[in-house]
């Protein structure tokens, strides 16, 4: 079963690419487009570009290119039917379905629905848990003591995990999940000495909810109340089809629009600290849950903000460990302040200690960019020992080095020098020597990198396209293009398309490339019909090579500033200021190339038949067919005003 055409129809009409783009990444206007750093890879410039009036979007640094349904399937890592299903979610609509996937489609889609389904209801039926005898006497009366309202246990999903070794097991079978299901949504575990000994993962714990970014449940964390030496404070939901914990935020999903609004993001450590900046009314922070930053984790704070400033216990020897979580924030293009609380204290007590207002106001003063934070960290310590006061210069100078924009770099360098008191061209020297060192690492790799890619492409394409073929393909796309962008233009008194036109002109030519040629094909039977097809046509084809040929055809990465043109009273020819020339060339080039090529072929078939032995009536025929083909091509090339010497 698959969702109906009727709730597909619904989707593409209800959906806007601002909207759903906007609940993953933080979108800034910039002339007709929303620009954005982009979400499917590392970049420190936003090259991703999102268009309203087309409802589009694409990345002009990794090629990623689609619609909003496209972007739901490549973020999240879904198919066609679950996007539309999480649309039709976002917007309300109710899902109809329809007999439209294949077995195996369907076998994928259905795991999957059925782990969401079954964390859903382990999450209820946590929750409901503290309604009952145990869960008011232990879970709800922790949480109560810690402050939190139930407000705020409804909006992070809190619950409680009974102490039995199978109650979320039994009741999950009563429900209808099969074992196989729990086990792969990590809810429940297997004895290894008995594979048919079955049990709960959490039990006699409060629970913590962990969402993805659309919402949905996607595993938990469990903290135990007792103190029992032999058991961990935390246990936390494994890996699973659905939940990646390199990729995922405690506290993401309720903090993103927070994040955006007030450009920055806290980092803390645990899922309690989440919980109670909230109730202190911060709502911009998120948890790591106690693992060391990831890349990915990186990845998805700078979605949202380009700032991000993390929150330390007041441990020092814990801080001075995880340090290198400023360096790889650093690395990732984001700028990082640090706040330190008093000793002793983390954001959870200290924010129960003094209050929501003071807890706000010693955030604010308290907040220090990396360089001040670090240096105050081991102030005393080099007060009195030189050497080391060199290893923290050293230090130093490898965390500014790890800083994409060279600007922040030297801004920082400078700030450094005056806190650490010494020249600021000794600093840069040693700036100079990091760089240098990581470019030279960097450039080993990418050399390894295109060997690597190189060997591979010699062991496994069967064939390499020649520089002539690729010439002809991108004169196709040339002449594609203006059919899209403008076919429907008419280019004289007559009433005459630019579309009518092109394609009577190329009505015997077969296009190399097979995208193309589909297109082309698309385009001509509407024609036939008395049609020019919009764009929403290609893009809504549901082929996603059409899809993305059409994105990046009807594309442009930079637009001229009509304000500044006119100001200056420059004034710049554009293809549209005369479509008849414009197609008129463009048919010109495109019969070069077909020209060219057949001369090619020509050639190659009077080299083949000199060796074989051809008659000679044959070879002179061959000879007549090339040099027509080169009077044709000489006549081209005077209209389009080359000069061949």
């Amino acid at each position: 079963m698959g969702i109906s055409k009727i709730t597909t129809d619904k989707v593409k009409e209800r959906m806007d690419i601002e909207e759903v783009v906007g609940d993953y990444v933080s979108l800034k206007k910039k002339g007709q487009n929303l620009w954005a750093c982009c979400p499917f890879h590392g970049e420190k410039t936003p090259s991703f570009s999102i268009s309203p009036a087309k409802q589009i979007y694409k990345c002009f640094g990794c090629g990623k290119a689609g619609d909003p349904i496209q972007f739901v399937m490549d973020l999240e890592g879904i198919g066609f039917q679950e996007a539309i299903k999480q649309l039709a979610q976002k917007y309300g609509i109710e899902v109809e379905e329809d007999e439209t996937r294949t077995p195996e489609q369907d076998l994928q889609y259905k795991e999957r629905e059925s782990l969401y389904i079954a964390l859903a209801f382990a999450r209820d039926f946590f929750v409901k848990n503290l309604q009952s005898a145990e869960g008011k006497s232990i879970g709800l009366s922790y949480f109560k003591e810690r402050g939190f309202s139930p407000q705020i246990i409804e909006k992070f999903d809190l619950g409680y995990a009974l102490d039995g070794w199978d109650h979320l097991l039994e009741a999950g079978k009563q429900a209808g999940f099969s074992e196989d299901i729990l086990l792969k949504a990590g809810l429940i575990l297997q004895k290894e000495s008995d594979p048919t000994r079955k049990y709960d993962r959490f039990r006699g714990r409060v629970t913590f909810t962990i969402h993805n970014i659309s919402g949905k449940p996607i595993g938990f964390g469990a903290r135990i109340l007792t103190k029992d030496k032999n058991q961990p404070k935390y246990i936390n939901s494994p890996e699973t089809p659905v939940y990646h914990k390199s990729d995922v935020l405690y506290g993401m999903y309720q903090a993103k629009k927070a994040i955006r609004d007030q450009e920055n993001c806290y980092l803390v450590e645990g899922y309690t600290d989440v919980v109670s900046m909230h109730l202190s009314g911060i709502e911009n922070v998120v948890a790591s849950s106690g693992t060391s930053l990831t890349d990915g984790q990186i990845k998805l704070i700078k979605r949202f903000a380009d700032q991000v400033t993390v929150l330390y216990d007041g441990d020092p020897a814990g801080i001075k460990a995880s340090l290198r979580g400023i360096d790889l924030l650093l690395e990732g293009g984001l700028n990082v302040k640090a706040v330190v609380f008093p000793m002793g204290e983390d954001p959870d007590s200290y924010s129960r200690k003094v209050g929501s207002e003071a807890f706000q106001t010693y955030l604010k003063e308290n907040s220090r960019n990396f360089i001040g934070f670090k240096i105050d960290l081991y102030r005393e310590e080099i007060a009195s020992d030189p050497i080391k006061k060199a290893n923290l210069i050293k230090e130093v100078v490898q965390s500014i080095g790890k800083i994409p924009d060279p600007i922040l770099r030297s801004v920082f360098a400078k700030e450094a020098a005056q806190l650490l008191e010494i020249g600021e061209d000794i600093l840069h020297t040693e700036l100079n020597k990091t760089l240098l060192k990581s470019s030279q690492e960097e450039a080993k790799r990418a050399s390894f990198d295109k060997e690597a890619e190189e060997a591979i492409q010699e062991l496994f394409e069967p064939e390499v396209a020649t520089s002539f073929q690729d010439i002809l393909r991108i004169q196709e796309r040339e002449l594609i293009r203006l059919l899209l962008n403008y076919g429907a233009e008419q280019i004289d008194q007559q009433g005459l398309s630019l579309s009518g036109y092109l394609l009577e002109e190329v009505a015997d030519v077969e296009f190399q490339s097979p995208v193309h040629q589909k297109i082309l094909n698309e385009y001509r039977g509407h024609l036939e019909k008395g049609q020019n097809p919009s764009v929403d046509y290609f893009l809504q084809l549901g082929d996603p090579q059409v899809q993305k040929e059409v994105i990046d055809l009807i594309t442009n990465r930079h637009e001229i500033s009509t304000h500044w043109t006119e100001r200056h009273q420059i004034f710049i020819h554009r293809e549209t200021d005369d479509l008849s020339q414009t197609g008129y060339k463009s048919i010109l080039r495109l019969k070069r190339r077909v020209v060219q090529k057949m001369m090619e072929e020509a050639k190659e078939k009077l080299k083949q038949g000199e060796s074989q032995g051809l008659e000679e009536t044959q070879i002179i025929e061959l000879q007549e067919i090339y040099f027509a083909l080169k009077k044709v091509q000489l006549k081209i090339d005077k209209e389009l005003g080359i000069v061949i010497g």
